[in-house]
């Protein structure tokens, strides 16, 4: 019943956000404390699981989320996201965008958060589906999906290093085969993207008019200084995901202080100092309640309410024990390669975190691979990555993600559901499809 609950609370967020126009937040909250009840979950559970998902989702991006949105603002407004627009389409071409935000994507997310690096980069993305007169749809689920191939498969995200070190798969061999089956999840990634999700329009910006995107490149900054606010940050991250694989922190200030800095939230601090260089003059009415930052903030709130809310429901399925019982429903059928994937995608899509169906489907697993077969090197290997692609498979409303790329993208819950959820869909199954060929013709 556990199951047929999920479901039934699948379909009333989507009526009553789509049909109904009911806000989203008070969707979650409600259908989260619904479900608890339904699955006959103790009260205190329900009440800790509501106030651990809506803190524990914030503590990680609310931070990022408030200031990406503020370093975005400042990009738009300055005219800096249009310059670096125009530099980007010289080189790549207009009709290249989708491709070139979802190659970037995958690079961004080995180290960087799939949520923190959407929202670094979905200014730009804005500005470059506007310029390119495209839809914003195809460039925010490329984006999306270039995200979620490399968090999901290729480490040093938590998740596949978590799952390697459980099921002792060598690390190397995990990131090599992890590369290889990505990049092939992404391209068909960006076939659905670029042959699907381009049929739906969504205005990139549908409050600014081409002319007034011209009036602001006349003083807007270089495209060098532009990308500050975003690159920085981004390398900012990686030197702490270079610095932490080290070791031994604790005794060397220099290795500290790069681990502070490249924090998520202090590096995105960092990005908007950078941001605010970029207009001609600094004013300060664009840092009161009524201009540039209050806007962004008006603007973050709602996306910040509602990822959390999505969290919510994360955490009370997490808490209920569906992960569990569909672990152990699965676990007892034997279907070699694609038992893993199954396992992850079954419990991805009940309760919402990848990193959790990642490390709970390789603690499954773990036990049962000398039974099943999996004992080599390349085969535990393997199993890693099937578990990656199965934690891809199906990103919903139940995961802060979901809201993040469709809040961003002005996609209503019906349209997420049919692009970015059915996106991820098609990302999973193709990287586990590839997987299976190639444990295929080991075997």
């Amino acid at each position: 019943m556990a199951v047929v609950y999920l479901f039934i609370s699948v379909i009333l967020i989507i009526f009553l956000t789509s049909k109904l126009k009911v806000h989203p937040f008070i969707v979650l909250l409600l259908v989260a404390l619904m479900y608890g009840l339904l699955t006959g979950m103790p009260l205190n559970v329900i009440i800790s699981s509501i106030n651990e998902g809506f803190g524990e989702t914030l503590g990680k991006i609310g931070l990022i989320i408030v200031l990406g949105v503020i370093i975005g603002s400042f990009l738009e407004n300055s005219g800096g996201a249009y310059s670096l627009a125009e530099k980007v389409l010289r080189i790549i071409g207009k009709k290249r965008v989708p491709t070139a935000m979802g190659i970037i994507g995958y690079f961004v997310s080995i180290p960087v958060f799939a949520d923190s690096g959407f929202i670094l980069l979905s200014p730009i993305n804005k500005s470059l589906s506007k310029k390119a007169g495209i839809s914003l749809a195809t460039s925010a689920i490329a984006l999306g999906l270039g995200l979620t191939a490399t968090h999901t498969l290729v480490p040093p995200t938590p998740g596949p290093i978590a799952a390697a070190g459980i099921l002792d798969a060598d690390l190397g061999l995990v990131i090599i085969i992890g590369l290889l089956v990505s990049a092939f999840a992404l391209v068909a990634g960006l076939l659905f993207a670029t042959k699907y999700v381009s049929k739906t329009y969504i205005d990139p910006n549908p409050d600014i008019k081409d002319s007034e995107i011209d009036a602001r490149l006349k003083d807007a900054p270089g495209a060098l200084k532009s990308s500050l606010p975003v690159l920085i940050p981004i390398i900012l991250i990686l030197l702490r995901s270079i610095v932490g694989s080290l070791g031994d922190s604790e005794n060397n200030s220099a290795v500290r202080f790069i681990s502070f800095i490249g924090e998520p939230f202090v590096a995105l601090l960092v990005g908007m100092f950078l941001a605010l260089l970029l207009p001609k003059k600094l004013d300060r009415d664009m840092l009161s309640t009524s201009g540039w930052v209050g806007k962004a903030l008006r603007d973050a709130s709602s996306i910040v309410l509602i990822t959390g809310a999505g969290g919510i429901f994360g955490k009370v399925l997490q808490n209920s024990g569906i992960a569990e019982l569909l672990g152990d429903t699965l676990a007892d059928i034997n279907l070699s390669i694609w038992l893993p994937f199954l396992l992850a995608a079954a419990i991805k899509t009940a309760q919402g975190s990848s990193t959790v169906a990642l490390i709970t489907t390789a603690s499954i697993m773990m036990p049962m691979m000398s039974s099943l077969g999996f004992t080599t090197e390349v085969e535990k290997a393997m199993v890693v990555i099937a578990i990656g692609a199965g934690s891809a498979v199906f990103s919903h409303a139940n995961d802060s993600f979901f809201w993040v790329v469709t809040q961003l993208s002005g996609m209503d819950v019906k349209t997420g559901y049919r692009l970015h959820s059915l996106g991820t869909f098609v990302l999973g199954t193709s990287g586990a499809l590839f997987l299976f060929i190639c444990y295929s013709i080991i075997n």
